[in-house]
This record gives structure tokens, sequence and C-alpha cells, in this order.
């Protein structure tokens, strides 16, 4: 078996990438801010369950449909993972659901936690490199 595929390593695989594509939902919706219309996006909370139909991750490009929007294209389907309703409570006249102090709040948040997952993956890589006898 390989490292990578135990479920531990698996599983903080599958937050890493959860944690980018929800990355690029809240800087989608922060970079719609000012869109009249434009209803905010976020992903449903990461469970392992979910994970398991968690698709590959490819390159990001930027795309502009007809200069209204900005949105992040080649996640593919927000890495797999599942929309969640944010029910904007606060809409403005336009109709923007988007309030940035909290998107940049969410941002901050999710950064702290991605930073904190990709710590855990790396010691847990050194603590099983140590078991093998390799040097860590």
């Amino acid at each position: 078996m390989a490292i990578g595929a135990m479920p531990l390593l698996q599983a903080l695989t599958d937050k890493m990438r959860w944690h980018q594509a929800r990355q690029t939902l809240l800087a989608e919706n922060v970079a719609n801010a000012g869109t009249p219309g434009y209803l905010g996006k976020d992903l449903k909370p990461f469970t392992i369950e979910a994970s398991s139909n968690a698709m590959a991750m490819s390159s990001a490009a930027t795309v502009s449909p007809e200069g209204t929007q900005i949105a992040f294209a080649g996640f593919g389907d927000n890495g797999g993972f599942d929309l969640a309703d944010t029910g904007g409570f606060e809409t403005s006249p336009g109709g923007n659901s988007v309030n940035l102090e909290d998107e940049m709040m969410k941002v901050t948040a999710n950064e702290l936690d991605y930073q904190t997952v990709t710590t855990l993956y790396t010691r847990s890589l050194k603590l099983i490199r140590t078991a093998l006898g390799r040097s860590a």
C-alpha cells in the first residue's frame, strides 16, 4: 500500500481539496461583491463520507462570461463537493447577497484551517518515516 493511500492521509488530502475549492468560491464571492443580482456561494461542511465522491482538482483559470462576473474555471463542479445554501439574510437593493466583511472572515478562517490540515499531514508523514526507520 502506498503511503498516500492510507485512510488518514487520504482524509487529510480530501480536506485540503475541500479548503481549496472553498477558497475558490469565496474568492468568486469577493470578486462579484458589486455585481447586481449575484448570490454568494459556499460549500457544505466537509465530511469524510462526502469526501469519497470528491474529484481531483485541475489547474485554475479565470473566466469572465460576457464581462459581468468573474469565475474560476478548471475545478470541475466545485472540486466535487456540494454547494451549501447560503441564504444570505442581507441583500443589497441590486439583489447582491455578498457581505464583504463576512466573506473576508470566511477566507481567513479557511486559510487557517488549511494551514492546520497541511501541518497535520506533514507531521503524519514524518511520524510514518520515523516508524519505518527512515530519517525525517
